[in-house]
């Protein structure tokens, strides 16, 4: 995990370090990194950055795009584990919790095709319907798209889908921008 502060006064900025220090290690969290210069906060950020690339290069994966209260993160990342475990999946989860977003990344490691074309869609679905129990929302910088179209009715309800349906109708009724992206 990486937390950033930031601020004008050091002596509050230390303080705030201390505090945050302190609850960490109320977690076993293990070693506690500062870095001391740009350079080493580059560095950090540049390990969180290719967290994705790390997951790409090991397995087919499938991510998955979720936002909830920062609150809930827990809540959701402890979900997200016990979903996999019933489904046989792993998963590696990152985000930014500073607004409540989980990347999860399915790893297809030794699901078979037909898991991973099947019974892995319940998994996905139980998934977001506890992102919706949480009040969070199935996307959160990826956008819908195919990936996550057929999961939209978990989150919205008809009068809401309806709404959408109709905006899209006035901006394009000739129903050529994006087609079949969202709306059928």
């Amino acid at each position: 995990m990486l937390i950033e502060v930031d601020g004008n006064d050091l002596e509050v900025l230390m303080k705030d370090l201390e505090g945050i220090a302190e609850i960490t290690m109320q977690y076993d969290c293990g070693e506690i990194l500062f870095a001391e210069d740009n350079a080493q906060k580059e560095r950090l950020w540049k390990l969180r950055r290719r967290a994705g690339e790390a997951v790409k290069a090991h397995s087919i994966y499938k991510e998955e795009d979720t936002v909830v209260p920062r609150a809930e993160l827990p809540v959701l990342l402890k979900g997200v584990k016990e979903i996999g475990k019933k489904y046989g999946f792993h998963s590696v989860c990152y985000g930014h919790a500073g607004d409540g977003n989980l990347h999860v990344n399915i790893i297809k490691g030794d699901l078979s095709d037909e898991q991973w074309n099947g019974s892995l869609k319940q998994g996905i679905r139980e998934i977001f319907m506890l992102v919706k129990k949480l009040n969070g929302t199935i996307s959160g910088e990826h956008g819908i798209g195919l990936v996550q179209k057929e999961y939209l009715p978990i989150i919205f309800d008809a009068v809401q889908m309806k709404l959408m349906k109709e905006i899209k109708n006035i901006f394009d009724p000739n129903h050529i921008l994006n087609a079949g992206k969202i709306f059928d």
